[in-house]
């Protein structure tokens, strides 16, 4: 028996470890990612005074350039030396620091009395950095997935444990910082705690950086990578050059990449406009901070309670089924509240947790789709990059996020919204903002749906064939 076998023997065998592990890494990932998702823009516009069309063309340029980040981030992961310890989860750890001190910074307001043009400046410098460092956090987490297990069902409660840590994350943001940002002024309008120029965001993105630092902690302490990725630290120049030519041309003409990319783009430019519009529709429309925590408690604790049925679901009906039922009710929910156009907050708040209950079930097996993405492109190309197939997703997740918050900041702009801390919203103004919420979403799941029917590929039949096929092909190579 040789050392490598005697090595692979000793490892542990999967196991619930790995998967709170896992869940861990996300969580880390989603106190920086989701705080600024949903309330990042209402720092810009409402602290610092900032536009929102100057706001929405930020995350547009950013998004761009962290898709391209994705893309070299992934590149470089997998050309890089796999350690004892192992490849993914050792870079992910090297550059946790980093992204969680930028993440502080992009809520600083020392330069609040300064010119309108060194505050666009900070701006973009310190979120143009974070959205970077981000990627080189998050691209080699996402490619662990694959190198935990090669097995569909553990990989399927990997995205099922995930989408449970960044729920964790979003429950404690969604229902404890609003009640911390917002009060009430005297004719009980929701306004910034402390006015123009608060520190209080400053005080809570430093709970949450330090948050997502000792989450990636326990990511790197708990899990393990159990498939060995090919080593191209020592290949020839030429040839290097060569085969990421080559490998990122078979991502990109997979028709199952095509699917998931296009169902990515559409479910995160309806998920983030949502949640970066919520803060306004619930503080501006209905004037209630505490219903936006209360719909955010009940929009969490959703995704746990469907999270324990996810590996069953998806082992009878298959994770494709579960994405087109998510996004179908979506995108009829987000279509109804558009068309009775309703003041009555409880029942769209009934109809908005709906909504994010068929997001829930797509989000919760969607990073398995992406090791099954990756799989099928071995299959029928012959060629396994499991980080830089994962860079190409995130591409493409970065374009449905930058898209989403320049939507965002448009629309804003579109409707006369008004910058400040302080500021009451007139009627017109309002309406326009209850009108983009709920279209705009309609919208996009309804692309979701239609792309996820007619393009993407990977049906359970398909799904299952694939790991058949693997499972020989590995135990002939360790035969």
């Amino acid at each position: 028996m040789s050392a490598a076998n005697t090595s692979a023997k000793a490892v542990k065998p999967f196991g619930l470890k790995d998967k709170i592990g896992y869940m861990f890494g996300d969580w880390g990932n989603d106190f920086m990612f989701i705080f600024a998702s949903s309330f990042l823009m209402v720092f810009y516009t409402k602290v610092m005074g900032i536009s929102g069309i100057v706001v929405g063309g930020l995350f547009l340029i950013a998004r761009i350039i962290d898709a391209f980040a994705d893309v070299t981030v992934g590149v470089v992961v997998d050309r890089a030396k796999t350690h004892p310890n192992g490849k993914y989860r050792v870079i992910m750890m090297r550059m946790a620091a980093p992204v969680a001190i930028f993440s502080f910074l992009m809520y600083q307001t020392f330069c609040i009395n300064s010119s309108m043009t060194v505050k666009i400046v900070y701006m973009y410098v310190t979120y143009i950095i974070w959205g970077i460092l981000y990627s080189c956090v998050n691209i080699p987490y996402g490619s662990m997935a694959s190198v935990i297990s090669p097995e569909p069902e553990h990989r399927t409660s990997l995205s099922t444990f995930r989408t449970v840590g960044a729920t964790c994350a979003s429950l404690i943001i969604g229902v404890l910082a609003p009640l911390v940002i917002y009060e009430k002024d005297a004719s009980g309008n929701q306004i910034i705690r402390g006015g123009e120029g608060t520190s209080i965001f400053m005080w809570v993105s430093l709970v949450f950086a330090i948050g997502s630092f000792l989450c990636y902690f326990i990511c790197y302490k708990m899990s393990t990578e159990r498939v060995k990725s090919e080593d191209h630290s020592g290949d020839e120049p030429g040839a290097e050059r060569q085969s990421i030519l080559h490998m990122l041309g078979s991502a990109f003409s997979s028709r199952a990449m095509a699917g998931i990319i296009g169902a990515a783009i559409a479910l995160l430019m309806a998920m983030l406009f949502m949640q970066q519009m919520a803060n306004y529709l619930f503080t501006d429309y209905f004037k209630s901070s505490a219903l936006l925590s209360t719909v955010n408690l009940v929009c969490s604790l959703l995704t746990f309670a469907i999270a324990p049925f996810a590996q069953p679901l998806a082992k009878k009906v298959g994770h494709k089924v579960m994405g087109v039922t998510g996004s179908l009710i979506g995108a009829v929910c987000m279509f109804t509240l558009y068309v009775i156009h309703t003041t009555n907050a409880v029942l769209f708040s009934a109809l908005y947790i709906l909504t994010f209950l068929g997001i829930g079930l797509f989000n919760i097996v969607i990073w398995a789709m992406i090791t099954e993405v990756i799989d099928d492109i071995e299959v029928h190309k012959g060629i396994r990059e499991d980080a830089t197939c994962y860079s190409v997703y995130s591409f493409a997740r970065k374009l449905g996020q930058a898209f989403a918050g320049w939507f965002s900041g448009a629309a804003l702009g579109w409707i006369g919204y008004k910058e400040g801390a302080a500021v009451v919203q007139s009627q017109e103004t309002l309406d326009g903002l209850y009108m983009y919420v709920t279209l705009l979403p309609a919208i996009f799941f309804g692309v979701m749906l239609l792309i996820l029917v007619f393009i993407y590929p990977l049906n359970k039949k398909r799904v299952d064939a694939n790991a058949a096929a693997l499972k020989a092909k590995r135990e002939a190579i360790e035969a």
